[in-house]
């Protein structure tokens, strides 16, 4: 029976950082693929080059938000 202390070798593992860590690079993967195909279908007189380089603009800018 628990004695009211709290020790955390009880509990079980749980990597949230490396999982946090991935999720976000997650989401930025999702959100540039998002962006390119808003660019094609708003955009689509847009050259392959012009496309890929506002979309590393939208990297770089994703990328100093957090």
């Amino acid at each position: 029976m628990s004695d009211g202390n709290f020790n955390r070798s009880l509990l079980p593992h749980t990597p949230y950082h490396s999982g946090l860590k991935a999720g976000k690079a997650m989401e930025r993967q999702y959100a540039l693929e998002a962006f390119k195909s808003y660019l094609q279908a708003t955009h689509p007189d847009m050259t392959e080059e012009d496309i890929k380089l506002e979309t590393e603009r939208f990297r770089k800018i994703l990328s100093a938000k957090g």
